[in-house]
């Protein structure tokens, strides 16, 4: 069975999808102290009251890409070095989103990702429906374009396919004209072509098998050049679109902290376009309001789904009311006379009548699957987990790490278990049985990002301690740096807490019985990923017989 199996609700005791439906949810035998206590995830943004407050999802959907078919409405992000990859998400209106899955298990080429490429792989996806089928494109910026297809948003989808090869091509979105004709348009990766700011139109077979060799069209053509336009950089991420016989390109530029959201518009797909610039931060605190989508009601009201770059949260959501007004979107609000809108705080929502819902982040692991909030660090291998060797149970088996690089580098283990931070403060509590042979085992709960931190035990010599530990630059390469250690008895089991503040620092506590908590180590500065939010796990690494049992790993609002 595929481990990451769309789960069935029913089977699955409160592990969090549907908000205000959580209650206290228990092991057999856990005392109350030891008990979830939270009736409701750490963030909701539908208010229950007709409004909705922003973001809609606090936390990295980076690059999102929503579409509706009928009356759903289908998301996905990018998920860069993670896998599984290409998050799949739900929503009947807009507000209430819920993790159905994944379309790319492993990425591709699997050689290169079986070991941590932090920042390479999926970038800025656009997702379609065309012909019957939901397609995802994406660039990958070292190897080129590619997409997978289904009939079924939750699966199975097609294997990656590479529409075309090159370097440095990112931010596909294709359009099927009403012709028949098919175009891919596309952004630059300067880091990898030495281009940018420019966005090139290509021919596209209808079938998206690859390219149609047609000259300029095959070659590619730059249709929007944002060196000839007045304070543009970073011109990227572009949706393609067509209305009222006109064509759109809805792009952002600025670069992700401080830019803008442009939209283009031409009577022809190859130009010339005009330029306005429709969404900026102005007096509001949404730095960089851009690179999302537009969506449309069936009634036919226009909303835009946008990101907005955020430390160690990563690139959070937001949605903006639109309308159009002389062929051009109007979003936010507070418009300037040249059409500049800024984001809203809170807005009625675009549609009423249904319940609360937000993507998981506690796992009681009483499935057969792991929860869809889990990615790796690479592509992943069946044998690092189990969660039938002790049901009830997440099973990591120690992964054994390259000892000549001379580091403790959890930079460098693709079997780390991660998931989003979710929420601008929670605490993790979990329970765990950390199996330890040899010097050098150990196994924790993680606080992952360039700098990360992390408390767990280590077997030091004959010695069993409860450590806390932090790693600065870990890109660049680190030693751990020891600020809390205490003995602890070995064969006992360890409760955890990771309490996750305001200011994006994080204190570290430990229990022995899940009641009595006492701080260990210091406050630890957080710090995001490359290009991507900071996340909160669980890893294990050592000798063949070492391993960590989790009983459970819940996320909630902050517990004192």
């Amino acid at each position: 069975m595929n481990p990451f199996t769309v789960r069935s609700l029913a089977g699955v005791a409160c592990c969090a999808s549907i908000a205000l439906m959580l209650s206290a949810c228990s092991q057999p035998g856990d005392s109350d102290a030891q008990t979830a206590t939270t009736t409701e995830p750490p963030w909701i943004s539908d208010l229950g009251n007709g409004e909705y407050k922003n973001p809609v999802l606090y936390a990295d959907y980076s690059d999102p890409d929503v579409i509706r078919v009928d009356d759903t409405y289908y998301m996905t992000s990018s998920s860069f070095n993670s896998a599984p990859g290409l998050p799949l998400l739900t929503s009947k209106d807009m507000i209430n989103w819920e993790l159905v899955g994944h379309a790319v298990q492993n990425q591709v080429p699997d050689e290169v990702f079986s070991v941590p490429q932090h920042g390479n792989g999926i970038w800025a996806p656009c997702l379609r429906y065309h012909d019957g089928k939901f397609w995802i494109f994406w660039g990958d910026p070292d190897f080129g374009i590619y997409q997978v297809h289904a009939e079924d948003f939750e699966g199975p989808w097609s294997e990656p396919h590479r529409v075309v090869a090159g370097e440095g091509l990112i931010d596909p979105t294709p359009l099927w004209d009403d012709d028949g004709k098919a175009y891919l348009l596309h952004a630059w990766a300067k880091s990898r072509s030495g281009i940018n700011n420019i966005l090139t139109l290509r021919r596209m077979k209808p079938d998206a098998s690859g390219l149609v060799d047609d000259g300029k069209l095959g070659e590619g053509t730059t249709v929007v050049d944002g060196h000839q336009l007045e304070g543009y950089r970073t011109l990227e991420g572009p949706k393609f679109s067509k209305r009222d016989g006109e064509y759109y390109i809805f792009a952002p530029a600025g670069g992700v902290e401080p830019g803008w959201q442009s939209v283009f518009r031409a009577e022809q797909i190859g130009g010339p376009y005009e330029d306005r610039i429709v969404l900026a931060q102005g007096d509001t605190e949404v730095n960089g309001p851009h690179q999302g989508s537009w969506v449309q009601t069936p009634e036919g009201e226009d909303w835009f789904f946008h990101f907005q770059s955020k430390g160690t949260y990563g690139r959070i959501v937001h949605l903006q009311p639109m309308e159009w007004q002389d062929g051009w979107p109007v979003m936010g609000q507070n418009q300037t006379p040249e059409g500049v809108g800024e984001p809203v705080a809170r807005h009625r929502k675009p549609v009423t009548g249904f319940p609360v819902k937000v993507p998981a982040t506690t796992d009681e692991f009483e499935s057969e699957t792991l929860g869809h909030q889990w990615q790796w660090n690479a592509n992943w291998q069946r044998e690092w987990y189990s969660l039938s060797e002790r049901p009830g149970h997440l099973r990591l088996h120690a992964y054994q790490h390259d000892s000549t690089t001379g580091e403790d580098n959890l930079w460098l283990n693709p079997a780390l278990v991660m998931q989003k931070v979710p929420a601008p403060e929670f605490t993790v509590t979990t329970r765990l049985d950390i199996n330890t042979e040899r010097d050098g085992d150990r196994a924790g709960l993680v606080m992952f990002g360039e700098d990360y931190a992390w408390i767990g035990l280590e077997q030091q010599g004959d010695q069993h301690q409860l450590v806390q530990k932090t790693c600065t630059d870990a890109r660049a390469g680190c030693d751990e740096q020891t600020l809390g250690q205490v003995a602890y008895p070995e064969g006992e089991p360890v409760y955890l807490r990771l309490h996750f503040h305001t200011d994006q620092t994080v204190d570290f506590e430990y229990s022995p019985d899940g009641q009595n908590y006492e701080t260990l180590g210091e406050r630890f500065a957080t710090r995001r990923g490359r290009w991507v939010g900071g996340k909160i796990g669980l890893f294990s690494e050592g000798s063949d017989e070492a391993y960590l049992d989790a009983d459970y790993f819940r996320v909630t609002p902050p517990v004192e």
